[in-house]
């Protein structure tokens, strides 16, 4: 089974159930099948999306169940209905071939994201101004770093005048 699965093209799954729900899309049929599998396009093309190919593989599992909720409830033509069944068959494979990419990735797959104990997940961002202990920058004091302490002028010493009041540049004055 897991040859089976490795042999599986994903970009090509999805490409073909983009197509079928594109051809469905102008019929009864499910509405939400044509924006998901484009989505899916996306997250197979991009190769550091990984966030975005667990958000497919766990939506299209999902999408299995409402599918199935959708022919219960709603009348097809037998054609459309057909190509409806195909798009939920293919689902199946579709989703074990995405969990396999991403394994192959390296990226350990759960349904919420979570990497062992790690419960904040990947970092997508840095703060500016190089404010993270990994990208501290120079004039900048990283988040490791203790505080530098201010010290106080003694209290013996004249204390100096305030400076002299200026209006802020492109500010309004009276005349």
């Amino acid at each position: 089974m897991t040859d089976f699965v490795q042999a599986l093209d994903p970009a090509k799954l999805v490409l073909v159930e983009a197509v079928l729900s594109f051809v469905t899309s102008a019929f009864a049929a499910p509405v939400y099948n044509l924006p998901l599998f484009l989505f899916g396009c996306y997250a197979q093309e991009s190769a550091e999306a990984v966030q975005a190919a667990q958000t497919f593989t766990c939506l299209i599992g999902a999408s299995v169940a409402y599918d199935i909720l959708w022919m219960a409830r709603n009348d097809q033509s037998w054609f459309i209905r057909m190509l409806t069944i195909i798009i939920l068959l293919l689902k199946i494979p579709t989703v074990l071939a995405f969990a396999a990419a991403l394994r192959q990735r390296g990226t350990q797959f759960s349904g919420l994201g979570f990497r062992g104990n790690d419960l904040q997940g990947a970092t997508v961002w840095s703060m500016p101004g190089g404010f993270t202990s990994a990208g501290a920058r120079e004039g900048y004091q990283s988040v490791d770093e203790p505080a530098e302490v201010q010290v106080a002028p003694p209290k013996h010493a004249a204390p100096a005048p305030p400076p002299a009041a200026q209006p802020a540049p492109g500010a309004y004055q009276s005349v």
